[in-house]
């Protein structure tokens, strides 16, 4: 197994770990995307749970931050299927071939990113807020990345509600997932390891995203993490695609 003390590894980690915590207290979301694709070719054993560490850290700052704008009422049906979606997802790695993570880890990547350029607009309704936890849930359990299928209900709020409800929603959820990877033996020792290197990227990128948030355009660095994700993600992948055009 891979231990990261190696300093320019150790480097990297802080980097991409301090990118994704700014994004995500800027936007709401954005640790997961950026960091799955890059963490992985690390060592697969980063996702999901030293990253959903790391994220409950950055959700519990967000919120502390934003309580004051949480939609309270939506709270109920959006922790139920995220309730729900991280069972699911806690059973989906005990029966899913680990020979093939890699790939699986890109295919979420993708479509998380998917989601969150789709365009699509649907209203926070208790169908919808439980439909959009569940699978929240069952990819943020999975692979680290549940941030796009909540995110897209609150796409046209204001900063603020977006980003306190979606703290609340997935702390919540990291919790569940935490415990449930602990109790399938997905998370130990050597996974909070991990979680060490990630952690002073998490809390330096979020106090970062403290002066940038009310000031950053969206318009541009949100694609350009998109963008980046995508990449990575179909680097990742390559093992898989690239014998077919050879």
């Amino acid at each position: 197994m891979f231990v990261p003390f190696d300093v320019s590894v150790i480097l990297l980690v802080f980097v991409v770990s301090f990118i994704g915590a700014s994004l995500q207290g800027n936007i709401g979301f954005g640790l997961g995307p950026l960091s799955v694709p890059i963490l992985a070719m690390i060592d697969t054993a980063y996702v999901p749970g030293p990253l959903l560490l790391s994220a409950l850290l950055l959700n519990l700052l967000i919120y502390r931050r934003e309580r004051h704008a949480v939609i309270k009422q939506d709270l109920y049906w959006a922790v139920l299927g995220r309730f729900l979606g991280t069972m699911l997802g806690a059973y989906f790695l005990t029966i899913f071939p680990s020979a093939h993570i890699k790939l699986y880890l890109a295919l979420m990547v993708l479509l998380a990113i998917a989601l969150s350029v789709s365009g699509i607009r649907i209203t926070p309704k208790a169908g919808n807020l439980f439909l959009a936890g569940n699978l929240s849930g069952f990819m943020g359990t999975t692979s680290s990345i549940g941030g796009a299928p909540m995110a897209l209900l609150y796409q046209h709020n204001k900063g603020p509600r977006i980003r306190g409800t979606l703290s609340v929603v997935f702390t919540f959820g990291v919790i569940i997932a935490l415990i449930s990877l602990a109790v399938i033996g997905k998370f130990g020792l050597y996974e909070l390891k991990l979680a060490a290197t990630l952690l002073p990227g998490v809390y330096l990128g979020y106090r970062l995203s403290n002066l940038t948030k009310n000031i950053l355009d969206r318009g541009y660095m949100r694609p350009a993490v998109l963008i980046a994700s995508a990449v990575f993600a179909l680097i990742l992948s390559a093992p898989y695609w690239y014998p077919l055009f050879g």
